[in-house]
């Protein structure tokens, strides 16, 4: 689908799908071929009718198109259904999406593309230009073979159009990539059956390609190891995919316009009009269709809950292990609690899909349905494709992973493990590990409803109420199911917390983002609409703040990030590596497993490491930090500050205690002897550099500096401070005469490797095409080194640190430190020659 970018604050999450309204002109009489109606649709003849009616005569398939559907559109949809053992992409997943028309051309039936992103009301003069200016364009032309036996319908063949390769069945380049396949083979390439319902019409294929012997999908994702192994035996794959063509409404739902301060998807197009004075792009937010039935109007308006017009009903793939599907149900239902603050009652519910019904089909594009996948990637996700005239959700489903439990088994057993005893084996109990399925459920299934990510959500939380146990019991560790926030690792052991306030739910930000999103107004019309629901964010906000939404953690501001707690970094993460630390002390006894060659132990130990880089990156990105809160005029603030200095120099402080300051408890012998080979550099120095890269980065030299600018040296964390500050930890042996131990020596060589490369990009420019291009959003949001004070403060911060250590050497009390120390003073000597 074509990809639209809107303006500032919409760059990056908006795929704008176009479209067009047709006028359907009055059915005029086409010229048939020879062939008869019943030459066709003779004895024998395969025949399923719904949406429209298919046929199979013989090796011949044809649609016969009523009149009716003329002109109406229609999203065609290609899914993948079966596909060769270990390929990265999955039965149940869709590859393409387009909007389609059938319309009459010249006695032939046309099947139209419809890319238009523009509207106007046929009222305005403008529709003329609007019209003129957008024609959609013919993808095929079929011959007419016949008429229906009423004269309004038309018979078209669409046998080389489903058995031969074209821009709707084809393969999406994700999946070609990922299985490298070549060519389709049409003598090993079929029909293999068909379907038709009351809204749409499905048809599966069996498809072979020719393939090659290597190939992997998307970044960082595991090689695709069993198609492989089918091409170099066969040179070759067989794939079973799907189309599905699905009636779009014929009036779109009246969309609910985009607001950057509740976190929805959105889409758009552009909207003309007479009275304008510029175009105006219309935004709007993805959403299921949720109304009162008639009759339950007026109990609604009066604040009465009532059940839905149609219910939102997930069904449970029944390849999914028996013992999990009620936890992915429950998961499912939980958000009933959400729809009540919306007015309705039962709104969404989930069910096991009914195995012994033969008249469903899981292919059949009406049912939404959560698909278990073989794989041993540790991931779910919660796609839909929607209306791109009015954000309605048509089609969904939840991809849900087998080894997304691995994933699940790791975090809790780190985060949660020193607060409950459950977490503490390789194997949890049915029970637990449902439990943690339940909340992976209820966030996918909100990605459904429309939600994206609140990574801001759980800064709202003080650190000490993490602590408290009646207190987070109650209100949860986070305010949104919505956050990568995943277990309460602030709680301590002689907290006693329970399950409550250790996993997350569906909480207050959710409730309201889903009355937001789905209480039915009964507005005239959409602007009607944005009146209302735009001064239910102004009052609900002022009322409640921990309704904020932070957005998906993207935009430099670090109350928004993922897999952090607590409106405290420094605090909260504090007492995340004191847990980390009791659970390094009982390692080896959590993982012990007969007959086990130390895998569990090398498994867990690296997961005990990369949490601990979580935590310090989430401090780390306290340093430079802009905070970011969504306003409109009507609201008093700024929309832009600066996190103030003493929360960032907090930062840099934390680092320097536990990170520059060797974090022994991670050293423990008596583990790393079992599962690491003294050859390659260890965990300790990797996570040292990467802390030490990000702090010595473009983006904190030139954002402290830019901040410096706006805000004035007295109301923000200068740059000089900062260097002074970094300066103080990592050289602290400087100032006490302590020897430095081999990794300290690694860090402070690595300083000042930083600070020379630092001072390159000051020298050649870290964004050249940025400055070409020129304006105001180029020169504020990307910012260039060149022609600033970076290059000369770093040059004299290196001057003087250079002093410092030629007048530490002589006090210095060891051999490898004074050599160290020589070494150093002599590389900055060296360095600041050669940079000028």
């Amino acid at each position: 689908m074509k990809q639209v970018f809107l303006s500032t604050i919409l760059c990056g999450f908006l795929s704008a799908i176009g479209f067009a309204q047709t006028n359907v002109a009055a059915p005029t009489a086409i010229k048939t071929t020879s062939t008869s109606y019943n030459q066709i649709v003779k004895p024998g003849t395969l025949s399923k009718k719904g949406l429209f009616s298919i046929y199979k005569t013989d090796d011949k398939y044809y649609f016969e198109i009523p009149d009716s559907l003329l002109g109406r559109q229609l999203l065609l949809t290609t899914w993948l259904v079966k596909v060769p053992g270990g390929s990265p992409k999955f039965g149940g997943e869709s590859m393409n999406t387009r909007v389609i028309t059938f319309e009459k051309e010249r006695g032939k039936i046309a099947l139209k593309v419809v890319t238009i992103l523009q509207e106007t009301d046929s009222t305005n003069a403008i529709s003329k230009a609007i019209k003129n200016s957008n024609v959609n364009s013919i993808a095929t032309l079929f011959d007419v073979k016949a008429q229906g036996t009423s004269g309004r319908s038309s018979i078209i063949d669409v046998t080389d159009f489903l058995q031969k390769e074209n821009s709707f069945t084809i393969l999406s380049s994700e999946v070609k990539r990922g299985l490298s396949v070549g060519s389709m083979a049409p003598d090993r390439s079929f029909v293999k059956s068909f379907a038709a319902y009351p809204i749409n019409v499905e048809v599966k294929m069996l498809r072979t390609y020719s393939a090659s012997g290597g190939g992997t999908v998307g970044i960082g994702a595991r090689p695709a190891a069993a198609p492989l192994d089918a091409a170099q035996i066969g040179g070759a794959i067989t794939l079973e995919i799907s189309t599905s063509i699905f009636l779009m409404p014929e009036k779109p739902m009246m969309p609910r316009r985009f607001d950057a301060r509740v976190g929805y998807f959105a889409d758009a197009y552009n909207e003309f009009a007479d009275e304008q004075q510029k175009a105006d792009t219309k935004i709007f937010i993805v959403r299921q269709r949720l109304e009162p039935k008639t009759e339950d109007i007026e109990k609604y308006k009066r604040g009465e809950l009532v059940e839905p017009k149609e219910q939102i009903v997930y069904y449970v793939d029944p390849a999914t292990p028996k013992q999990w599907r009620p936890y992915i149900i429950a998961g499912i239902n939980d958000w009933n609690e959400a729809f009540k603050a919306a007015g309705f009652k039962n709104a969404i519910v989930g069910k096991e899909w009914p195995e012994n019904d033969t008249t469903m089909s899981l292919e059949d594009a009406r049912y939404k349905i959560v698909r278990y996948f073989p794989s041993e990637v540790a991931n779910a996700y919660g796609p839909n494709i929607h209306d791109p005239r009015s954000g309605e959700v048509l089609q969904s489903y939840v991809g849900w992973y087998h080894n997304v439990m691995t994933l699940l088994h790791d975090w809790y057993m780190i985060q949660a493990g020193p607060s409950d005893p459950r977490a503490r084996k390789m194997k949890f109990s049915d029970s637990l590990m449902g439990t943690l399925i339940r909340f992976v459920s209820s966030h996918e299934v909100g990605h459904t409803l429309g939600l994206r990510h609140n990574m801001g959500s759980s800064s709202l939380t003080p650190v000490e109420k993490l602590r408290d146990k009646a207190w987070v019991e109650a209100h949860g560790h986070t305010n949104s199911i919505m956050d990568y926030a995943r277990f309460n690792y602030v709680a301590q052991p002689q907290d006693s917390i329970g399950e409550a306030g250790l996993m997350p739910r569906i909480n207050d930000y959710d409730k309201w983002a889903i009355k937001w999103g789905y209480t039915w107004t009964d507005a005239k019309d959409d602007e009607a609409d944005k009146k209302i629901v735009s001064q239910w964010i102004v009052d609900s906000l002022k009322a409640n703040p921990r309704l904020w939404f932070g957005g998906e953690g993207m935009n430099n501001d670090a109350r928004c990030q993922s897999e952090d707690l607590g409106d405290d970094n420094m605090k909260a993460n504090e007492y995340g590596i004191k847990n980390l630390k009791y659970v390094m002390s009982h390692l080896e006894e959590w993982t012990k497993e007969d007959n086990d060659l130390y895998t569990n132990l090398v498994g867990v130990y690296r997961q005990v490491v990369s949490q601990y880089l979580r935590y310090v990156t989430h401090v780390t990105k306290n340093v430079a930090s802009t905070y970011e809160t969504w306003k409109t005029v009507e609201q008093p603030g700024n929309i832009y500050a600066p996190e103030p200095a003493a929360k960032q120099r907090e930062a840099v402080a934390f680092l320097n205690k536990e990170v520059f300051t060797t974090p022994e408890w991670l050293l423990n012998s008596d583990i790393l002897n079992k599962i690491s080979n003294p050859v390659r550099l260890g965990s300790v120095s990797t996570v040292q550099g990467r802390v030490l890269d990000q702090l010595l980065s473009d983006r904190v030299l030139n954002t402290l500096l830019m901040h410096e600018r706006r805000y004035g040296k007295d109301s923000c964390y200068t740059m000089i401070a900062f260097l002074n500050d970094l300066k103080a930890g990592v050289w602290s042996e400087l100032k006490t005469n302590q020897p430095i131990d081999i990794y300290r020596r690694s860090i402070q060589k690595n300083y000042i490797s930083n600070v020379f490369a630092a001072m390159k990009e000051v020298e050649t420019g870290n964004n050249l095409i940025g400055l070409l291009m020129g304006g105001s959003t180029a020169q504020e949001n990307t910012p260039i080194t060149m022609t600033t004070d970076i290059g000369s403060y770093l040059a004299l911060h290196l001057e003087k640190l250079r002093s410092e250590i030629l007048a530490a050497i002589p006090a210095a009390k060891d051999k490898d430190t004074k050599d160290h120390l020589i070494y150093v003073a002599q590389q900055i000597k060296t360095g600041l020659k050669n940079q000028f």
